[in-house]
């Protein structure tokens, strides 16, 4: 027997639960990140325990997103065969275990096994927060709720530096990383607790329902007219520029999950209370920027304006703007850099809400959201592994980040142009006539 749908509230438009999930989502990417990012924050401060050199350091702060992007795959078709409740709750209990287990750690070996096992638990979030945007949010108002959970993780890279060196002061590095831990946990518990699919929530309205349908929201077991299999989608030129065009993207927003604490506190002079107070700058503005590019772009989808159209624009543009990385390094005075790092972290931000609207923009049906959200994720995070070797590899060998962050520039230039350029077009992919239109 079907069930009645509770009625809207009066005073409510369509109803609001799906942006209670989608603020659960960007709890859910808070917390993940602060734990991605706490070890960038805490190893300038665990020297005297483990004596790393730069390399050593690139290496492990690498060690995550080996296992990470290797996931990421495996991830995609996980979400999309066992849906967003399980795979979340599943994957927050992993990565807070192993937070946690960060605090034991005594030696290069042990520190460097415990990111890698961290990195496998929490390479399903990114692609489990798309699923939940494909399917609670319509098209026009997709790119916002993505902006909104992506920018989690600026938020938890932001708290990262006040919450670990606080916590660094008053604990100690080992009690900070079980302390986080915890909070995972009782995240994963309310998620569990409160996450249902939109047909399946005791809390949604006919209205909102209605809405959702009527918006282009992808619903579990949608009609697949395309008939295509997970390995298929690697036929599509459209698939191609969005892994090319997101690890451009990661090149530069791991630099801030990875050295930007210690550039500021090497090369610019910051001591731990200035690190805590000013270090958050880039990240604050940058949240900022994700959700204005979300915003700006849902706006114009509802006026009309093509979704091929807004994105291209709207992620090249992005990057273009956050190409002045390179120049923050010869910026004279520390709050200059800080500045124009913040400038290039709110570019990169402002295209990263679109990018990831973009698994739910051409996948042909619902269960391929997820797995084009991991493929394009296990793209991008090859320069969550490049990234820091190649940062700490220069700064050793030059004895500077002028280098690495020019480097970073030009990767840049390479985005925006592949977003401009290589990605023809923005719509479904699997029809007959995509194979010969070079989407």
């Amino acid at each position: 027997m079907a069930r009645t749908l509770p009625r809207r509230p009066r005073g409510t438009v369509h109803g609001r639960l799906r942006w209670y999930m989608i603020s659960f989502v960007f709890a859910g990417l808070v917390i993940n990140y602060l734990d991605r990012a706490s070890l960038g924050v805490a190893l300038p401060f665990m020297g005297e325990t483990f004596k790393l050199s730069k390399t050593e350091e690139g290496m492990i702060l690498a060690a995550f997103f080996w296992s990470y992007d290797f996931f990421q795959l495996a991830a995609g078709w996980f979400v999309d065969k066992y849906g967003p409740r399980r795979t979340f709750t599943f994957a927050a209990v992993w990565w807070s275990l192993f937070t946690s287990l960060t605090a034991v750690a005594s030696s290069f070996a042990t520190l460097f096994g415990v990111r890698l096992l961290l990195g496998v638990g929490e390479s399903p979030a990114a692609t489990t927060s798309a699923k939940v945007v494909g399917r609670w949010f319509p098209r026009h108002e997709r790119t916002l709720a993505t902006g909104i959970w992506d920018s989690g993780s600026r938020v938890g890279g932001v708290i990262a530096l006040p919450v670990v060196t606080g916590l660094i002061a008053w604990l100690g590095w080992r009690w900070t990383f079980a302390v986080i831990g915890v909070i995972g946990l009782l995240w994963a518990i309310g998620w569990w607790k409160n996450y249902r699919d939109p047909q399946d929530h005791p809390k949604i309205t006919e209205e909102e329902l209605e809405y959702l349908r009527e918006g282009g929201a992808r619903f579990e077991g949608e009609e697949d007219a395309s008939g295509l299999r997970w390995r298929d989608l690697f036929r599509y030129r459209t698939i191609w520029a969005m892994m090319l065009g997101f690890f451009c993207l990661n090149m530069v927003v791991y630099f801030f999950l990875t050295f930007f604490p210690t550039y500021l506190v090497e090369e610019r002079g910051f001591t731990l209370l200035k690190l805590g107070l000013f270090g958050a700058l880039p990240g604050l503005v940058a949240i900022a920027g994700e959700w204005l590019g979300g915003w700006l772009a849902d706006r114009r989808i509802a006026k009309g304006d093509s979704v091929t159209r807004v994105r291209k624009t709207f992620i090249a543009g992005g990057f273009l703007v956050s190409t002045v990385i390179g120049i923050a390094v010869w910026a004279p005075e520390a709050w200059m850099a800080l500045a124009l790092l913040s400038i290039a972290y709110a570019g990169s931000t402002f295209a990263a809400s679109n990018i990831w609207s973009l698994p739910a923009d051409v996948a042909p049906a619902d269960r391929h959201v997820a797995s084009i959200g991991g493929i394009q994720n296990f793209a991008s995070n090859f320069a969550g592994i490049i990234s820091p070797i190649m940062v700490g590899f220069l700064v050793d060998k030059t004895g500077s980040f002028t280098v690495p962050l020019m480097v970073i520039s030009g990767v840049a230039l390479l985005g925006a142009f592949t977003y401009a350029v290589v990605l023809k077009s923005v719509a479904p992919i699997g029809l007959p006539a995509d194979a010969d239109d070079g989407r």
